[in-house]
């Protein structure tokens, strides 16, 4: 199931693996006191090379930083502790990174430095004996020793990451801070915080006498439950498809098990059965636990099940009939180190000469640390921009991470019509150095004579949100288009809200009004933009509809709110609001297509909603801050609709022109309403 989404925060496998040990399984390990002497120890570089403590006896400040090949909170955090070591160099201060996981090979952490531009030491901690001493859990952590190798301050280098969550930016440096003490002679003002990340990888003692081993149980269940993402070219940080790798993550693994984190799945299940359920079962989560109690014992690799084979680079089933470069040069998008990217829009000519049939469609990603998301719209000949309503009715594949692209069941199919343009949305996150990408579009056909229903994507939404500050359960509901035609089915559903997400549920409403829950999500995640299959198509018959009820929590109790002091309206970005219950339905081909469902703006508003909502749609394009919208401003989707207000042909737009041109046009009303 495919579904269009208009904004997302960074939503990447790294939140399903963040903790810190008040959500989490508690380490073994007793991390050391404050004030606890570090004896001599002596590393080996991923060179070769040997590094003593003894070798800084000038510094001031020795941080030894514990990171990992493929944790993904620690690869985010090597920039940060460069920018430290080149910073501090001239004050005495030393950070080593170091890499105390069993799975981590010298060849592994010699291409991470590469690819990081590791610049300070990288030393290998075999056994993780130098992690033991000192009583590391995580990675990243951080150990400081001050000049006489006593430890100052231990735990996350700042604030920047939670549980589930990354902020725009770290509140409190935490490690910086405690250097500037330490250097100034000072007490560290805050000596121990909780690490944020991965637990590092340590030699276990196995009990090979234990029922429960890889190869007889453990392998099988991540067989059918993880490695569609967890393998090598996935979007997963890391793969989990064969032992040696496998070991190092137990505890990691019983960790997000425990707390419900992986595999990712919301749906109660009390309600409906969905074909691509991930959710373990009780015995499943039992069996995990078991096994890394007794240590994480191999067992007898003849036990172990085939391999499950995949199309090289592709989830889907088979290799796509055609693949097609998100280029319009030919070459690479560039995406800078810093700052923010604005969406790009490409536009590219497929070739169709006439009507193609897609059974199934995929987005790959070229650079899985820079592509936020990606959305693709075919738009037909002769299409105006003001008619595209944001790609409502011309959507054709999305890509979101954690995204597995399946065919649609048989004899259904989405339709390009020919002569169409391929328009893709693209977004970039930069993670801190200069990056390139070059994403492709997968399409797989179907002869239109196997094709028996059309699918289309609509939905259920409310764009009047006004949800008040400090409201914990703020409730909003929506109702979808009535069906039109008997024969219409129902195959899935994608909630999609945003940070002050809570829960969600969709509601059959039959023509005669009897209501019956189809899905409800409890507990709503930003980070995870499920979709849910139905194992069986539902009949929706002409007349009956889907109500969608949300709630929202904008309270300081939710700690992934950007501010509960604010009401919070509809908005592209992540501190703003949606509501929005995309589903997708099927009917046949010569019925009657679904209303889009993109929502209504009240017709009929009073003076002052006027004002403010041309308030809020100068603000909503308004690049430079001027309260003007220039046209080189507005994206190419948004230039049918600024030509209607802009009256005068000036090329510019003022909120009093919108605010006059709103009043009573009912036409500019409907367009602005399918903009978004």
């Amino acid at each position: 199931m495919n579904h269009p989404l208009r904004c997302f925060a960074v939503a990447t496998f790294l939140f399903g693996f963040l903790a810190v040990s008040s959500f989490a399984r508690e380490s073994k390990i007793e991390p050391q006191p404050i004030g606890k002497h570090i004896e001599q120890f002596e590393l080996k570089d991923f060179r070769g090379k040997t590094y003593k403590l003894s070798d800084y006896s000038d510094s001031n400040v020795v941080v030894l930083a514990f990171i990992g090949c493929e944790c993904p909170v620690a690869k985010r955090y090597t920039v940060t502790l460069q920018k430290l070591a080149q910073e501090f160099k001239d004050d005495g201060v030393t950070i080593l990174a170091i890499d105390a996981n069993q799975h981590d090979s010298i060849t592994e952490m010699a291409a991470f430095a590469k690819v990081h531009s590791l610049e300070i030491p990288f030393l290998k901690d075999l056994a993780n004996r130098l992690a033991d001493q000192v009583g590391a859990r995580r990675t990243p952590e951080v150990i400081l020793l001050d000049q006489g190798r006593t430890i100052q301050y231990r735990g996350r280098v700042d604030d920047h990451f939670l549980v589930g969550n990354v902020r725009e930016g770290s509140t409190r440096d935490d490690l910086k801070i405690a250097i500037q003490e330490v250097l100034a002679g000072q007490p560290v003002t805050v000596k121990e915080t909780e690490p944020v990340g991965c637990h590092i990888g340590r030699i276990l003692e196995a009990d090979e006498s234990a029922q429960v081993t890889y190869s007889n149980q453990v392998s099988r269940i991540l067989q059918n439950r993880c490695i569609e993402c967890h393998r090598e070219g996935e979007i997963a940080p890391f793969a989990l498809t064969d032992y040696d790798e496998v070991v190092g993550w137990s505890e990691m693994i019983a960790e997000v098990v425990e707390d419900q984190r992986m595999p990712p799945w919301h749906a109660d299940p009390k309600y409906g059965h969905f074909s691509n359920d991930r959710s373990l079962s009780e015995q499943e989560k039992k069996t995990i636990l078991d096994w890394v109690e007794a240590g994480a014992p191999q067992g007898d690799p003849q036990q172990l099940p085939q391999p499950k084979t995949f199309v090289p680079g592709w989830s889907l089933p088979q290799k796509p009939d055609l693949i097609l470069d998100i280029t319009q040069t030919g070459k690479p998008e560039l995406v800078p180190a810093e700052g923010e990217v604005e969406y790009k829009y490409i536009r590219v000519d497929p070739g169709f000469k006439e009507d193609v049939w897609i059974k199934g469609a995929e987005l790959r990603p070229g650079n899985l640390q820079v592509v936020h998301h990606i959305l693709c719209f075919a738009i037909p000949p002769g299409t105006n921009m003001e008619k595209f309503q944001g790609g409502a009715r011309s959507f054709l594949v999305g890509y979101v991470p954690g995204k597995l692209a399946e065919n649609y069941p048989d004899g259904m199919a989405k339709r390009i019509p020919a002569g169409s343009a391929l328009i893709f949305q693209m977004h970039y996150t930069p993670i801190g150095s200069p990056q390139e990408d070059l994403s492709q579009l997968g399409l797989s056909f179907i002869d239109e004579k196997e094709v028996k229903h059309e699918i289309h994507t609509t939905s259920a939404l409310q764009r009047r949100l006004a949800i008040p500050p400090g409201d914990a359960n703020h409730q909003v509901e929506a109702d979808s288009p009535r069906s039109q035609d008997d024969k219409t089915v129902l195959l899935g559903f994608m909630p999609h809200m945003h940070l002050r997400g809570k829960s969600f549920r969709y509601m059959y409403v039959s023509p005669d009004g009897q209501e019956e829950t189809l899905i409800d999500i409890p507990h709503y995640d930003f980070n995870w933009q499920t979709a849910y299959i139905l194992a069986e198509p539902r009949e929706m018959p002409k007349g009956s509809y889907i109500h969608a009820v949300a709630h929202f929590d904008n309270s300081k109790n939710n700690l992934f709110n950007p501010d509960p002091t604010t009401t919070v309206r509809w908005g592209d970005q992540t501190s703003d609001e949606m509501m929005i219950g995309y589903f997708d339905v099927a009917v046949p081909k010569d019925g009657v297509a679904p209303d889009p469902g993109i929502g209504l703006l009240v017709l009929g508003a009073s003076q002052k909603d006027l004002a403010n909502r041309a308030q809020d749609i100068v603000r909503r394009f308004d690049k430079n801050g001027d309260n003007i919208v220039q046209q080189n401003e507005v994206t190419l989707v948004g230039l049918g609709l600024f030509k209607k207000f802009d009256l005068n042909g000036n090329q510019e737009v003022t909120i009093e022109e919108v605010h006059h041109n709103l009043e009573g046009n009912i036409e500019l009303l409907q367009a602005l309403r399918k903009l978004k």
